[in-house]
């Protein structure tokens, strides 16, 4: 019997017209404490029309078929979904449990990642909170009339996209309590525009540091993550993504953006670093400033390419030096990611850097026939180390948001990064042996 057979869960909702808009806080009370409120029992399946419920059951138990001595997933992992309207939520979390210690991972929407590993004793609780950002295609107009994200096909269904607001509870041993969901509109956004490297990972082995920047911040801030594997920063325009940001940003926000990698493939007229990745740039500068909204520009990191002397090869051409170009230009603070993993590539060394990247010998995971050797794209941990890095830039250029960071982020440089063998990541039951787009 799982840990969501042996208990039953308590919800309690304001619910206005029999929709799920929050007006103040929801709690989810997982040990049936909270008064007048909605008894959920383990039937109580997510439905468009019930708003509220477990999720993505058939997922865990199908990958439960799977697990080898590599890929293994708790025996307490659930997912809850909550119907909620476009904003961002501050999610309070109480981790423990009266009968049983526990070690709690806490992830929201696509695998983002909120809480780490945190440790309960018996009888133990602790509080966390964080902000996650909830999002669907639908654009709201300043004329009134609509218009839609152009997603990918690949993106249709994902939990980034969908009209409800997804928590996944994870760990050796989980043990939530209680969760509560308010609205946190008020909080600085930081609004991340990018390609594989950065866009939320739905699959493991996968991950980029988009979804792991959030492990760092209070419930001060909120991040929402707009990048998407292949883009560059003209199609990520030309998608409407620009525009959905656009239509929700406020003053005081920020505006991320890190393209480059796809950008130097693009083959059609006008193409180049200095024509249109430039003015694409400069679109996204312009739209930000005339909010409020802070652009800030990132170097595209680099790809593990190593020459014969162990050394990290230049393989993006002059697309970084016209960001550089560009940010002077236009007088946009610059977060030099290219030259940090640069450094944090050489420091782990010709082999020891596969350990950032995905390579896994055949049978890693479910249905894997053939060996994972992906220079371009992340596992956690090495996704976990360059959402560091940012942090970093983000110290470096004094941004005021460094001023939320959670009081467990220590100083972080990339010629003495985090030991790759101690480093630790609960699986989720989301595989794809397909890698993202891009390279």
């Amino acid at each position: 019997m799982n840990l969501i057979e042996q208990r039953f869960f308590t919800i309690l909702f304001l619910l206005i017209q029999a929709t799920f808009v929050p007006l103040i806080a929801q709690t989810f009370s997982f040990d049936g404490r909270e008064k007048d409120a909605i008894q959920v029992t383990p039937d109580d399946i997510y439905s468009n029309e019930k708003g509220y419920g477990y999720d993505f059951q058939e997922v865990i138990a199908e990958a439960r078929k799977s697990q080898n001595e590599t890929y293994h997933l708790s025996d307490g992992i659930f997912y809850f979904s909550v119907t909620v309207p476009d904003g961002n939520y501050k999610v309070t979390v109480t981790l423990g449990s009266k009968k049983s210690k526990g070690n709690t991972t806490v992830r929201a929407e696509s695998r983002r990642l909120f809480i780490q590993n945190v440790e309960t004793k018996r009888g133990e609780f602790k509080t966390c909170s964080f902000v996650v950002n909830k999002r669907n295609t639908t654009i709201q107009l300043p004329d009134g009339k609509m218009d839609h994200v152009r997603i990918k096909k690949r993106e249709e269904g994902k939990m980034n996209w969908d009209d409800k607001l997804t928590i996944e509870v994870n760990g050796d041993m989980p043990a939530v309590s209680s969760i509560t969901i308010e609205p946190a509109n008020d909080v600085p956004t930081i609004w991340l525009c990018g390609n594989s490297t950065v866009v939320d990972q739905d699959y493991e082995p996968w991950a980029s540091w988009g979804q792991m920047i959030t492990r760092w911040f209070t419930d001060q801030v909120a991040i929402a993550n707009y990048a998407e594997s292949g883009e560059t920063a003209t199609s990520f325009i030309a998608a409407g993504r620009l525009k959905k940001i656009v239509s929700l940003m406020k003053e005081g926000d920020y505006l991320f953006m890190e393209f480059g990698h796809n950008d130097q493939k693009e083959k059609r007229p006008g193409s180049g670093a200095f024509y249109n990745y430039v003015y694409a740039l400069k679109q996204f500068v312009d739209e930000a400033r005339a909010r409020g909204v802070t652009p800030i520009f990132v170097t595209p990191t680099q790809r593990r390419s190593f020459d014969g002397n162990g050394k990290i090869q230049e393989t993006h051409s002059n697309y970084p030096e016209a960001m550089r170009w560009a940010a002077k230009d236009l007088g946009v603070q610059l977060i030099e990611l290219h030259d940090m993993t640069r450094v944090f590539y050489e420091t782990l060394g010709v082999e020891n850097s596969k350990h950032a990247f995905v390579h896994y010998p055949v049978h890693t995971y479910p249905s894997q026939a053939n060996a994972f050797e992906d220079n371009t794209h992340f596992n956690p941990y090495g996704a976990y180390e360059i959402s560091k890095m940012i942090v970093e830039g983000m110290k470096g250029l004094n941004l005021p948001i460094a001023a939320f960071l959670r009081e467990d982020y220590t100083p972080f440089t990339p010629s003495k990064p985090d030991e790759w063998r101690t480093f630790y990541w609960n699986d989720g039951p989301f595989v794809d042996i397909v890698k993202p787009d891009g390279n």
